[in-house]
């Protein structure tokens, strides 16, 4: 049986200028200018720079203006596009950067990309068409790194689907150790640490000390990378300078061979600060780059084109569809523009509020003065989401007397200190990164330890969180930093 039944039901849905305007808030500086390119790209009725509107006459600020013939356009508001509100009333001007700013660009150099560097020298070895191509394939399954992280048998079937070359595993292992192995930079083309540090120490001159090190790679280097020094001098029946000595030549090898070059090729990444804090007579003043707050105004010619239709008698239909247009394009670079004055409003009120909150820190620029602050302070204190201090905190970065930080460095958690003080665990993972420095490296500190000589210090911290501190810090084991 069917019936029918009126329900009411509450839902709480995004409109599209809110999604807009957050999208625009977890833009940085360069991605946002972008963005703004694409928008007054995209929407004719959109202008960038100001523009004071001429000839406007008193009769087109009358009341809401309804097409009388026809019901289709009811909702236009000609007077939405024909006030005031053509340009922003927010100021778009920062007192660090202005129109005449010359626009320094950083310019690169040209260069070939470490592939073609590597495809290059396979000119320089006598192949046949087929050992040719087999070789190009295995310099393009080379990484950044200078790895190929391939099996040799992967490798084989893979020439075989998508190159259509018949080839064998010992054809290709022997290109591997003729040819890939031969190119520069030394230790490209290796299958793991282990082969690449030996390909390196092969190309040296010899000497007795580099063969001991080829010796000590190729037959302990488990022993060898987990620091076993004992067994190495036991294993090999040499004194602790020898070892030394080997351990040193070892040390001088890159573990990364292609990252030489490819990390040189590439182009560097260039930051622009969304703000700047600057101290002045002791008090800390804070400023949000100007190209953040570009100047947009609603086009002109659309807002003629509104005009001529508003004093238009008759109306064709032609022209109905045309306004129709129009006044899709100016409700869209109406909200742009708002959504760019309220992003704007949106950063300020947030750093300021991250500022003041780390006050001592910008002042001092010492780090053990950053206080414990978490998204959730900052959203309560202006009144906002915490996703919203999520999307500012991720992808900001803030100009200081003391470098460029990412705002997010300064949010941490708490913990208790020995005297029942809320600290920052940023602080606390500095005091355990200077304990770890200044070690015996011949004893380093146990996880143990170091809890031990954190407490003495006046934070009591489980040994299990110091390993996730030292870990965090990117900090080896205490077997790891030991040294000869």
């Amino acid at each position: 049986m069917l019936k029918q039944s009126l329900q009411y039901r509450l839902q709480q849905k995004l409109s599209p200028q809110q999604i807009q305007l957050m999208k625009l808030i977890q833009l940085p500086t360069l991605a946002f200018e972008q963005r703004i390119k694409q928008e007054l790209e995209e929407n004719v009725a959109l202008d960038a720079g100001k523009e004071e509107l001429e000839n406007s006459d008193d009769d087109l600020y009358d009341d809401t203006y309804e097409d009388e013939q026809d019901g289709e356009i009811e909702d236009l508001n000609v007077d939405d596009y024909l006030g005031d509100d053509t340009i922003p009333d927010y100021k778009t001007q920062a007192n660090n950067y202005s129109d005449d700013d010359e626009d320094k660009v950083i310019p690169f150099a040209a260069g070939i990309s470490f592939h073609q560097h590597l495809k290059s020298q396979l000119n320089t070895f006598r192949l046949d068409e087929q050992e040719y191509e087999v070789a190009k394939f295995l310099v393009g399954s080379i990484d950044d790194s200078g790895y190929i992280r391939r099996d040799v048998e992967d490798i084989v079937d893979d020439l075989a689907f998508t190159q259509n070359i018949s080839t064998s595993n010992k054809e290709v292992a022997n290109l591997l150790k003729r040819v890939i192995h031969k190119l520069e930079p030394t230790g490209v083309g290796a299958r793991d640490l282990r082969e690449t540090l030996l390909i390196q120490l092969k190309n040296k001159k010899e000497k007795p000390i580099r063969q001991l090190a080829i010796d000590i790679i190729d037959m302990s280097f488990e022993h060898f990378v987990k620091k076993h020094y004992k067994k190495l001098l036991n294993k090999f029946d040499i004194g602790e300078e020898r070892l030394k000595k080997a351990i040193k030549e070892i040390e001088k090898l890159n573990p990364k061979p292609g990252g030489s070059y490819a990390g040189n090729n590439k182009l560097a990444e260039q930051i622009v600060p969304d703000f700047t804090i600057r101290i002045i007579d002791g008090e800390l003043e804070l400023t949000l780059n100007s190209r953040n707050a570009p100047e947009m105004h609603v086009s002109s010619t659309y807002v003629n084109m509104l005009k001529g239709y508003k004093e238009s008698k008759k109306k064709s239909k032609s022209q109905k569809d045309a306004v129709q247009f129009i006044k899709q394009k100016l409700d869209a670079a109406k909200w742009f523009i708002e959504a760019v004055r309220q992003r704007q409003q949106t950063l300020l009120i947030t750093m300021n509020s991250i500022m003041n909150h780390q006050k001592k820190y910008f002042l001092t620029g010492d780090i053990l003065n950053i206080k414990p602050m978490i998204l959730k302070n900052i959203a309560d204190e202006i009144g906002m989401d915490v996703s919203t201090v999520s999307r500012v905190a991720n992808s900001k970065y803030v100009n200081t007397p003391y470098g460029t930080k990412l705002i997010k460095e300064f949010f941490s958690e708490s913990m208790k200190n020995a005297e029942g003080e809320d600290v920052s665990t940023r602080e606390i993972k500095k005091i355990l990164e200077m304990v770890i420095a200044d070690e015996d490296k011949k004893k380093p500190f146990t996880d143990e330890k170091l809890a031990f000589i954190l407490k003495e210090k006046g934070y009591p911290i489980a040994r299990r969180t110091i390993a996730k501190y030292r870990e965090q810090l990117d900090l080896p084991v205490a077997r790891l930093r030991k040294e000869l």
